[in-house]
């Protein structure tokens, strides 16, 4: 039922939003009312014990070639409301936002004060529109060991690689957070053959940008995900150009650093994110940490933003053994700051979990086939001191932790070792690696070369080539998983089957087969 009514208008109507007064501003938005301004959805995400983040976007047009969504240029005051039920019979919060032509009219609604582990409805209304209903929820209060945490994760969606099926049977699992890994939305120009045609060009300015996301919020299934439940976000490398490492883009260009201030800047108006992420021009701080009362940290990191440039080529590609730059000491791929972050939230935590929601494969792989090895110099192991600092971390810190991973296009799980030089080197956490919501196609269950890539990194335990993404329990005494995977995305409407099950136990990072 909160599937099907997270696309209606709510309940009782325009009655039960409170007159806020006359201002000018509102007197003069009333002169030209807005049609259908709420195309693309609603969202909510940050969520702690006592608040979180509502968000939406006003779009008239959600494709207007300059990114502005159809909108007057002039401010549009918008109201919210945040009730206990979802017919808002019970509003327990209410206000009203400006949305700004210079914030392509996004708003976002930073809440406190609200009841630790408490669901709740929210909506908003402009002019006399009233947008579809958002259900959100706060996190358990601190030290509570008692609630689960039902976690779904994705990344990689390319519009036009296929339809976002995976939104729809992440939604209708009715998690409890959403966690997104990275490559929201791709920048690339037109595909010769595409699932789906996408408006715009290559993402080069701010406008292409904002009408990327635009074209992707509209998408039913993803305001249906983004209506079911709060989400965290963080980047990779497409949100804002392919294969980009720290200030060097994967092409020579002297204006990078103005695309990455203008993905930046739209990325944040796009997304329900505090102000704590607002950019400042081509930085913006995207690590940080959400608590699931005591039975979960989820570590958000930026594995794009500080790292060092790849090693041996300069280029994003497989380097083979003689590749002795990846294991400089002094090589990172989070930045010193945000690795000395990471060592004290580790440190300090006493969760259960402690789960490192990131982009790139951490753990070792050798990637060729037979004789011969070739690592990935865009992944850890392309900065294996800074994969041995925190794999250091883990074990001295004594956590119990599982590396959430996207990038790569389909499902992986296995073991990550203290230290992959040591063939008798212990395990010390769990990774599991989404598949893409789109990327890559329809994608197959098992490609030719599955075993033998298996075999010669036996610390991997499972693969599926196909589109989806994963869902977790986290309980005190365990954390289950199930790799979700969608048998066709190249069109709509395609049923997910379970591919791969595993448990995880406190004090055991192996993976137990279901």
């Amino acid at each position: 039922m909160i599937i099907r009514r997270a696309l209606l208008a709510g309940g009782l109507g325009l009655a039960t939003f409170a007159a806020t007064g006359e201002s000018p501003v509102r007197a003069a938005a009333r002169r030209v009312p807005l049609t259908d301004p709420f195309q693309l959805g609603v969202a909510s995400g940050e969520p702690t014990h006592d608040g979180v983040v509502l968000w939406t976007r006003l779009a008239t047009d959600p494709l207007a070639p300059d990114g502005l969504g159809g909108m007057p240029d002039r401010r549009v005051p918008v109201q919210w409301q945040l009730a206990r039920d979802e017919n808002f019979r019970h509003v327990v919060r209410r206000g009203v936002q400006e949305a700004r032509p210079g914030a392509a009219h996004s708003v976002h609604v930073e809440l406190d004060g609200l009841d630790p582990g408490a669901e709740y409805f929210y909506r908003f209304r402009a002019d006399r529109e009233i947008s579809p209903v958002g259900r959100t929820r706060t996190t358990p209060a601190p030290g509570t060991r008692g609630t689960p945490l039902n976690l779904s994760f994705a990344s990689c969606a390319d519009y036009q690689s296929g339809w976002f099926t995976a939104y729809r049977r992440m939604a209708e699992d009715q998690p409890d957070l959403i966690a997104f890994l990275g490559d929201y939305v791709y920048e690339y120009g037109d595909y010769q053959h595409p699932v789906r045609d996408q408006a715009g060009g290559e993402c080069l300015d701010l406008a292409g940008y904002r009408l990327r996301h635009a074209q992707h919020k509209a998408d039913p299934d993803t305001r249906l995900a983004h209506a079911v439940a709060p989400w965290v976000v963080v980047w990779d490398d497409h949100d804002v150009e392919n294969a980009w490492a720290g200030e060097v883009p994967e092409q020579p260009d002297a204006s990078f650093l103005e695309r990455r201030a203008a993905a930046f800047r739209a990325y944040y108006e796009n997304m329900p994110l505090r102000r704590a992420q607002r950019p400042d021009g081509a930085a913006l701080r995207m690590y940080r940490s959400i608590r699931w009362g005591a039975v979960a940290n989820l570590h958000l990191l930026d594995t794009r933003q500080y790292r060092d440039v790849y090693a041996c080529t300069g280029k994003s590609g497989t380097v083979g053994p003689d590749c002795q730059e990846r294991f400089a000491p002094n090589r990172t791929i989070l930045g010193r700051e945000q690795e000395t972050w990471l060592d004290e939230r580790l440190r300090r935590s006493r969760a259960t979990w402690d789960l490192l929601g990131q982009q790139v494969f951490l753990m070792e792989m050798d990637w060729v086939n037979g004789e011969g090895k070739g690592y990935s110099n865009e992944g850890w192991d392309g900065y294996v001191a800074s994969r041995d600092r925190l794999t250091a971390a883990i074990e001295d810190h004594g956590r119990n932790a599982v590396v959430l991973t996207g990038d790569v296009h389909s499902h992986w799980a296995g073991e990550v070792k203290r230290d992959y030089r040591d063939p008798g080197s212990a395990s010390v956490a769990v990774e599991l690696v989404t598949t893409s919501v789109t990327s890559a196609g329809d994608g197959l269950d098992e490609y030719p070369n599955t075993g033998t890539l298996l075999a010669e990194n036996p610390h991997v335990k499972f693969f599926n080539g196909r589109r989806g993404y994963v869902r977790a329990r986290l309980t005190q005494q365990e954390m289950s998983v199930d790799f979700r995977s969608v048998s066709r995305v190249s069109e709509p409407g395609a049923p997910a089957y379970t591919s791969g099950s595993f448990v995880i136990e406190p004090g055991s990072p192996v993976l137990n087969l279901v």
